[in-house]
């Protein structure tokens, strides 16, 4: 069962995120993207990320070490964008976040590059997996602000880790077990900038549908704020 959205928000001309899964008997991927860069440049990159990151995977699944899969994956994107952006002068400088699963051997393993985010629900409990590569969440990891303080903090926007900006990323990665959580919900920050964990747990246990659910937490965003892209895609944890 899974989920998925991506909208435009209430201010923004163009929509530079971008979202996409892919699931078979031997497992699932599902990949979001918020793509940066100026006009179009960020539109690029995150379908180009989002779309790699995939091929990279079917294509190579069935001969690689899986373990290492999605690292590889996100790497060789990583060139590809950094390479395309040098050779279109319109483009230079354009990078993209990733937050990515894949669902293989009983196990969910999460990858993360930049500001968006991985959330895991187990009964009434939500908890973020992953950890923003951001300027704020660096004065956040060393005690200068509160978390109340980070989301509202003026230079949030500000990523010290982006996918394409650089001809080297480096890839974090989280192993988790299949059956640890129910639920998986991967976004960008135009979803956590205006509504909490909280908020995002609620919604779930008020629906069975994800689809539905990811409609509404749209919704919520947008009735709040909705100054950036909003996209989220959310999957269950069980086989």
């Amino acid at each position: 069962m899974i989920g998925h959205i991506t909208d435009i928000g209430n201010y923004r001309s163009i929509n530079e995120d971008y979202v996409n899964s892919y699931i078979c008997d031997e497992f699932s991927i599902f990949v979001v993207a918020d793509g940066m860069g100026g006009h179009n440049a960020g539109e690029i990159a995150s379908k180009m990320a989002v779309e790699g990151i995939i091929d990279f995977v079917k294509l190579n699944y069935n001969n690689y070490d899986k373990e290492k899969l999605l690292t590889d994956a996100i790497v060789d994107i990583n060139y590809k964008i950094f390479k395309y952006s040098l050779d279109n002068e319109a483009l230079q400088g354009m990078g993209t976040t990733i937050i990515a699963a894949i669902k293989f051997n009983n196990k969910i393993q999460i990858a993360n590059v930049g500001d968006s985010s991985c959330f895991a629900i187990s009964k009434d409990t939500i908890v973020k997996v992953t950890k923003d590569h951001s300027l704020v969440q660096e004065l956040l990891d060393c005690g200068s602000i509160t978390e109340e303080q980070a989301r509202v903090h003026p230079r949030k926007n500000i990523i010290t880790r982006a996918v394409g900006t650089n001809v080297k990323i480096d890839v974090d990665i989280y192993n988790i077990e299949n059956n640890q959580y129910e639920y998986f919900i991967l976004c960008t920050d135009g979803l956590t900038n205006d509504v909490t964990k909280t908020e995002i747990l609620n919604f779930i246990k008020n629906s069975s549908n994800l689809q539905v659910v990811c409609e509404n937490l749209v919704t919520q965003a947008k009735s709040v704020g909705g100054k950036d892209n909003i996209t989220v895609l959310i999957f269950k944890g069980e086989f």
